[in-house]
């Protein structure tokens, strides 16, 4: 096969509408665009989200919530994602995301305690829940808080 063979799976494309041809073309005259109106008009068209000057979905829905913009969200893991480390690694938000277990942390990593640990491990990190503190000084290994 050769690069002049190739062609396009049938149905794959199709020619583009010729409009305002004569009317011979099917799509003469108005061109597929009706008898006047907005609509018919050269660079007509409304913003998104436009309903004609109906109140617009966007406004008639009832504000919810609040977003704090000066909280901090940490990355969150469990402790079962650590015995992925070796034993005595030191585990800090640079080996979480090397490693995939973290996908960005632009505040740092918390520490939760889901689940059980099996290796000594020292672990770096912004925060730690209670049980998961406790859980890794059990395991022999130490919880620092960056």
């Amino acid at each position: 096969m050769k690069l002049h063979e190739l062609s396009p799976i049938d149905g794959s494309t199709k020619e583009r509408k010729r409009i305002g041809r004569g009317p011979a073309s099917g799509q003469g005259k108005t061109a597929g665009k009706g008898h006047k109106g907005q609509k018919a008009r050269a660079g007509h068209g409304q913003r998104p989200g436009f309903e004609g000057g109906q109140m617009p979905l966007q406004r008639r829905v009832p504000k919810r919530g609040f977003n704090n913009i000066f909280a901090t969200r940490y990355a969150i893991i469990n402790l079962d994602a650590l015995n992925a480390f070796e034993d005595g690694a030191v585990v800090d938000t640079d080996a979480l995301i090397h490693a995939g277990a973290v996908k960005k942390a632009p505040y740092g990593v918390k520490v939760l305690g889901n689940g059980e640990i099996t290796k000594k491990i020292t672990v770096k990190a912004a925060a730690f829940s209670a049980s998961a503190k406790e859980k890794i000084e059990a395991a022999g290994g130490t919880a620092e808080v960056m």
